[in-house]
């Protein structure tokens, strides 16, 4: 491409990134549609903001490795905006209560050795408190089951006894921390359990709630138990399917923005391969003594009896300047291809080669390759003259044109035989 005209480009380029509304010109009509086909997103034309960015990744090669005949097309990749995950309210049934935030009440010393008379006292205290609960004096039955505790701190049963009363006052905090006294001292404590399980239901602890009432059911049931896990089974379920529900669309957002990265990452390694191929097949056209521009010496390193040898190009290729060493000119290629002696069962066609079998190029003059063959067909074939910068093509060709016997022999060379039958297939043409 003109380099002026890459120049104005780029220029253009500029100005869209700058001010975005120019693209809805209904001049440039035909470019927007162009652009919306490779996925990328035209702001709206009322807006012009500097800091505008397309939802795409987009690989850019810079202008230092870009071919000087065209502008690589950039690689796009859409990516979707996702909206941020956000949880719905989830209707439970039954009621909750403010939890008591009370300081710990008295617990007793575990370790002290408990005394006949004391533990004769303990239920003493124990028989003033339930007299008081059947009298609705709650906070009375409060004190004389922490006196029974004090007196007997080994007893389960009294730590159970308290926590039954602080649910009743609706201390839920309270009673879990004499149920958790019980179940120390009794791991077995059905007592222990349900008051517990009852008091993380007033909290609103429903998984917790329904497994310790679960295992008090195991070990003692009773109807109260029952009918507190018909109330909290069912928000069990339902919290249940709720967190199944948006893990599962998490795992999903997630998963989908795996596969834009896979995406992106494939076309960066596609832009790259690309970039590199063009580069190669730059480099190739260009390399010193290479195709254009004539070939001092001929091929790298000189071919000994080369395309064909001794003989050169005396006119060479048209606007070259000269081969000395190389493909010969008009004139035929002294020797034919591949050299003295001929190819026994050589490359089938008329005219032969002097001094050879009968057979060489398809077509070609006594002597080898008819003088107005174009040798265009070899110069513009990216694979031959990448083959011809390998150095094991070169000698196997190298080798084969000293002795056209020594064709056999490379015959199994993945490399040199595709060589050999493509330039057949060129010369046959």
């Amino acid at each position: 491409m003109d380099e002026a005209k890459l120049t104005e480009l780029k220029h253009f380029v500029a100005k869209c990134k700058s001010d975005p509304s120019i693209l809805h010109d209904p001049s440039l009509s035909f470019f927007r549609d162009y652009l919306e086909s490779l996925g990328a997103t035209v702001p709206s034309s009322a807006s012009k903001n500097e800091d505008y960015k397309p939802r795409s990744f987009v690989v850019e090669e810079s202008d230092d490795d870009m071919s000087e005949e065209a502008e690589p097309e950039q690689v796009h990749v859409k990516e979707e905006e996702e909206e941020e995950i956000v949880e719905s309210d989830l209707e439970l049934e039954g009621d909750i209560v403010e939890p008591d935030n009370e300081p710990p009440q008295k617990m007793g010393n575990a370790s002290v050795e408990v005394t006949e008379e004391n533990r004769d006292a303990s239920q003493t205290a124990k028989g003033k408190a339930m007299e008081a609960i059947s009298e609705g004096n709650l906070e009375e039955a409060i004190e004389h089951l922490t006196e029974a505790i004090l007196l007997n701190p080994t007893s389960a049963i009294m730590y159970g006894t308290r926590a039954s009363v602080y649910i009743k006052m609706k201390k839920p905090n309270a009673a879990i921390r004499d149920a958790n006294a019980a179940l120390e001292i009794n791991p077995d404590s059905a007592k222990g359990y349900k008051s517990r399980g009852i008091a993380h239901s007033m909290l609103g602890n429903w998984a917790d709630a329904a497994k310790d009432l679960h295992l008090a059911s195991k070990l003692d049931f009773d109807e109260e138990i029952s009918a507190v896990l018909k109330k909290v089974e069912p928000n069990v379920h339902r919290i249940q399917e709720h967190r199944r529900k948006y893990d599962r669309l998490r795992k999903e957002r997630e998963d989908r923005r795996i596969e834009r990265e896979r995406q992106r990452r494939k076309a960066e390694a596609q832009a790259a391969y690309e970039k590199a191929k063009k580069q190669e097949q730059s480099s190739s056209s260009r390399r010193p003594g290479g195709f254009p521009g004539g070939m001092p010496g001929g091929f790298p390193g000189g071919m000994p009896g080369g395309f064909p040898g001794a003989g050169g190009m005396p006119s060479g290729f048209p606007g070259a300047g000269g081969m000395p060493g190389g493909f010969p000119g008009a004139g035929g290629m002294p020797g034919g291809f591949p050299g003295a002696g001929g190819m026994p069962g050589g490359f089938p066609g008329a005219g032969g080669t002097p001094g050879g079998s009968a057979g060489g190029f398809p077509g070609s003059n006594p002597g080898g390759v008819p003088g107005n063959y174009d040798f265009s067909k070899i110069l513009n074939d990216p694979e031959l003259m990448t083959a011809f910068s390998d150095p094991e093509v070169m000698a196997a060709l190298q080798d084969v044109m000293k002795n056209p016997a020594n064709l056999a022999k490379h015959q199994a060379n993945p490399k040199v035989a595709p060589v050999i039958e493509k330039m057949m297939g060129k010369f046959g043409k």
